[in-house]
């Protein structure tokens, strides 16, 4: 790792404790909760992969109380039935992220700095620039790479959001 990488990257101890205070997880969907591929079938319909491992980290932080956002810009209305299934708030087909993140938090009196954001590409930039804690997952393109303060081992639908949902629940000392 690069000198300027070791700066930039959180040590184990400090991402625990940002972990123990976060008060709102962020998770964009293409490419973070899917493999950013899409299936188009020949009516024009639209399918992704998720992973059901994620899936189950996230519904372990739902029960210990972690509140979490699907934030995407995808028009698809697949992104508003993942969460559904995941009983996750969703918030898509939004022209600009941090536009809609900032009101968000706002509206919820959530401190920018008590938040992380999970995302893989350069619309995930501007919010990962304002909130407290930027994670990227390893297949992450360079933009959102280089504003990240943690970077997954796991790419995006191979177990990352699974990957930051254990990390979240070791550092509250709690269990799926």
């Amino acid at each position: 790792m690069r000198r300027a990488d070791r700066r930039r990257h959180l040590t184990h101890s400090t991402l625990v404790r940002q972990f123990k205070v976060l008060a709102l997880v962020v998770f964009d969907f293409d490419g973070v909760m899917t493999d950013n591929r899409v299936l188009v079938t020949d009516d024009g319909r639209e399918a992704a992969w998720c992973n059901r491992s994620d899936g189950t980290g996230l519904a372990a932080l739902r029960r210990i109380g972690v509140p979490m956002l699907i934030l995407s810009t995808e028009t698809n209305p697949i992104v508003a039935h993942r969460a559904r299934k995941l009983q996750i708030e969703c918030i898509h087909a939004c022209d600009n992220k941090w536009t809609m993140l900032a009101g968000f938090l706002k509206d919820r009196a959530i401190d920018p700095a008590r938040v992380a954001y999970v995302g893989n590409d350069a619309n995930d930039v501007e919010c990962m620039q304002h909130i407290g804690l930027p994670i990227c997952v390893a297949d992450g393109f360079e933009p959102a790479r280089r504003v990240a303060r943690f970077v997954t081992k796991r790419p995006g639908g191979y177990g990352a959001v699974r990957e930051v949902c254990d990390l979240i629940l070791e550092a509250r000392g709690a269990r799926l």
